[in-house]
């Protein structure tokens, strides 16, 4: 992909004055999407080459509501923010942040999600009961993908 800077911002008001909601564009290995609506903002999961990411020391973990899977009254899905590896401890052989069964807070930190070098420390936005973990640790994680189940309280 080889879009100049002066392109994507023409792509990024094309998108706004059409009211796009989501618009994803693969080509050459980089993945571009962006989304739109709601509270949040528009989203790249990938990058252009020879373009770093900002710095980022905490990323608020995105919630929906529970699958059918998942279908417990009260029951949120964290799912990932952002492209990357998935790190359930700080470091090789510590505790991990948290576990199944765990008391979680909000603003409490659940995980890293390693993208461009970068840790990334995924926050829990909510209160609650950890009753799943979806992802292995060092398991490569896409945008969107189930990591956590927490029950409300």
């Amino acid at each position: 992909m080889n879009l100049n800077l002066s392109e994507l911002k023409e792509l990024f008001e094309l998108i706004a004055e059409r009211n796009i909601t989501e618009f994803e564009l693969e080509e050459e290995g980089v993945k571009l999407r962006i989304k739109q609506g709601g509270s949040a903002t528009p989203a790249l999961t990938g990058l252009l080459p020879g373009r770093q990411a900002p710095a980022a020391s905490a990323v608020e973990a995105v919630l929906e509501p529970a699958d059918e899977a998942d279908a417990e009254e009260g029951v949120s899905l964290v799912t990932a923010p952002m492209v990357g590896t998935f790190y359930l401890q700080p470091e090789p052989g510590a505790e991990p942040f948290a576990r199944k069964g765990d008391r979680i807070k909000k603003g409490q930190i659940l995980c890293i999600i390693e993208a461009m070098k970068l840790m990334n420390e995924i926050e829990s936005d909510l209160s609650g009961e950890l009753v799943a973990i979806y992802v292995e640790n060092g398991q490569p994680v896409q945008y969107g993908d189930k990591l956590f189940a927490i029950r409300e309280s």
